[in-house]
């Protein structure tokens, strides 16, 4: 999610809501005066080795019994979950003490904001993980984030952010627009700007009080997240002021923003939250992490009025990786943990407790949401519509000052627009300003 939070990582919940807001935020490892904590996560101190592992927010691993079925299987070892809810806090450590060679957990999480960063500047602190595994498990995209020029991989992907629309039924039939997944779907396939183009057609006739779309913001962000080049080209220059992918995310954005079709909410804010319930705004590009978080704050009026349909074109917004440090001094035990928690088969049990979309292709075909959560989003087919979305993602080049650049757009010029009133022209004026600060330009 990678918004405020997303656009900070993981959220992941077909089921677990209860678990998707601790974990859409992040952090780090250790050090109690940081908002961080120390979990054995069911380790009974008897192993011989204790492996740490170090994440932000929910990973899933201890809900859904990974750690205690992996040291049945291996009654020598003992695991350890370090966590917190704050990647600002998190990584900024991570960082310190892999450059100081120690300190470092046996197992690093990295958020896909911050996987371009470590395969650039810190891939000699990381074991290189695909000497060890069978690539081919994984997303192609996915592993492109996490490896170097000269193909060493130093993460393994966890879970993914595949796109689609979710959409209230009962709001767009009061507005006279189809309500079937499938011919939505085919009205806006291949442009965000024909999910722009439909939002017109509903506001002409929209329930009172209510909007097409949540915000600007997310319109940017989802179709942003599916071009094959954004802010990065393949070869790590800076192309954000004049990519195709940014030109049009933001056209599609901007009419959102000057017409009456957004509500205007900040994607996890209070009053973003108070518009899942309050019935606010009819549709949201939503990830599968957002399917729980939206059951969770509609509550149990929006049973059976939401339902999802495939986005306009594939793309992705969060996930987050598993790499392992060199200066571990259980190289070796921690490389196996890491693949074997990683593995197809763990993360379709990861997704059986909160819905962290995997990244592991083979898992898909046994996915199953929920009954509750599918009789919730009117039967639609979750996992296909998220499975076919994940396998079309392009292998986007990401940057190391791809996140704040995201954030400039999005919260700065974006916002300027939609929430201030500025022309479209003054708010990229000011996100550039920001960007060219943030580069150092």
């Amino acid at each position: 999610m990678r918004t405020s939070i997303r656009r900070s990582h993981r959220l992941g919940a077909f089921l677990a809501v209860a678990a998707l807001a601790t974990g859409l935020l992040a952090g780090c490892a250790k050090d109690s005066d940081d908002g961080s904590s120390d979990n054995p996560d069911g380790g009974n101190g008897k192993g011989k080795t204790t492996l740490t592992i170090g994440t932000f927010g929910v990973f899933g691993y201890k809900q859904a019994g990974l750690y205690d079925e992996y040291m049945k299987l291996h009654p020598d070892i003992n695991i350890k979950e370090n966590v917190t809810t704050r990647t600002d806090v998190y990584w900024p450590k991570v960082l310190t003490r892999l450059q100081a060679g120690s300190g470092t957990d046996d197992i690093e999480a990295i958020e896909i904001g911050n996987i371009t960063e470590a395969v650039q500047t810190q891939a000699d602190k990381f074991v290189d993980l695909g000497k060890d595994v069978d690539k081919s498990q994984w997303l192609d995209w996915k592993n492109a984030q996490a490896t170097t020029k000269d193909g060493k991989l130093i993460g393994l992907g966890t879970d993914t952010g595949p796109m689609a629309i979710c959409y209230r039924k009962d709001l767009f039939r009061k507005a006279g627009l189809p309500t079937d997944r499938t011919e939505l779907a085919q009205a806006w396939k291949g442009d965000w700007s024909k999910y722009v183009d439909l939002g017109k057609q509903y506001m002409k006739k929209a329930p009172k009080g209510t909007r097409f779309v949540d915000s600007a913001a997310s319109v940017y962000n989802a179709a942003v997240g599916g071009a094959s080049e954004r802010y990065y080209d393949k070869d790590g220059n800076v192309v954000w002021d004049k990519s195709p992918g940014v030109k049009k995310a933001w056209d599609a954005a901007m009419t959102v923003a000057t017409s009456n079709m957004s509500a205007k909410l900040k994607q996890f804010d209070p009053t973003w939250d108070q518009g899942f319930a309050n019935g606010t705004f009819a549709s949201v590009a939503c990830p599968a992490w957002m399917i729980g978080y939206i059951e969770q704050k509609s509550g149990d009026s929006g049973k059976g009025k939401w339902d999802v349909a495939a986005a306009p074109a594939a793309s992705n917004w969060g996930g987050s990786f598993l790499g392992v440090p060199t200066a571990t001094k259980h190289q070796k035990e921690a490389v196996a943990l890491a693949k074997w928690l990683t593995a197809p088969e763990q993360q379709a049990k990861v997704f059986a407790k909160q819905a962290s979309f995997p990244s592991t292709p083979s898992a898909y075909a046994g996915l199953k949401p929920q009954a509750d959560t599918t009789a919730y989003f009117s039967g639609a087919p979750l996992t296909q519509i998220f499975s076919d979305a994940a396998k079309t993602i392009p292998a986007q080049p990401l940057g190391p000052k791809d996140k704040p650049i995201d954030n400039a757009i999005s919260d700065i010029g974006i916002l300027q627009v939609e929430q201030k009133g500025k022309s479209p022209s003054e708010g990229w004026d000011a996100a550039s300003k920001e960007i060219k600060d943030v580069l150092g330009q």
